[in-house]
């Protein structure tokens, strides 16, 4: 299995192992947040399916543009004030499984040299359609650990 294949394989996996991980935290945890600042796991696991369309528009950008300049995602503030504890989390469960399938076929649509076409990166010294994919299988994890770790928590203030 070379890179891009491992790429694809753990984010056509993601929904199988966040899914279960997120309807196991406890309905009277979920939306608990374990310090102010910081996301519970409803937030968490919304986030994951809200992100598909950045990662849509970057894909596009960087198959269309041949200088493309990718902006720096961060939440928005009221992101991380609690926005998407009004989200209801079934529904973005099921919107991340559905976008997430749609992702993963159309990256197995891509040529050996879309997976390596380049971007500037506000942060990065340099980024392409590979990175950018792997980048994101790491990112659902992140947040994999993050929800596994709330489910975990033994203490709470």
């Amino acid at each position: 299995m070379n890179s891009v294949e491992a790429v694809i394989a753990s984010l056509e996996r993601a929904p199988d192992l966040i899914l279960p991980l997120v309807k196991e935290v406890p309905a009277a945890l979920v939306k608990r947040r374990p310090r102010p600042g910081k996301w519970s796991a409803h937030e968490h696991a919304c986030h994951l399916a809200t992100i598909h369309p950045v990662m849509n528009a970057r894909l596009d950008l960087m198959l269309s543009s041949p200088k493309p300049h990718i902006i720096s995602y961060f939440p928005s503030p009221e992101e991380e004030e609690g926005s998407s504890l009004k989200m209801d989390l079934d529904e973005e469960l099921q919107r991340f499984v559905r976008d997430r399938k749609k992702l993963v076929e159309r990256l197995n649509t891509l040529s050996a040299n879309d997976w390596q076409r380049g971007a500037e990166h506000d942060e990065y010294s340099h980024y392409s359609v590979f990175i950018m994919f792997r980048h994101l299988a790491m990112h659902d994890l992140f947040h994999a650990y993050r929800i596994e770790e709330l489910l975990l928590k033994k203490d709470w203030e």
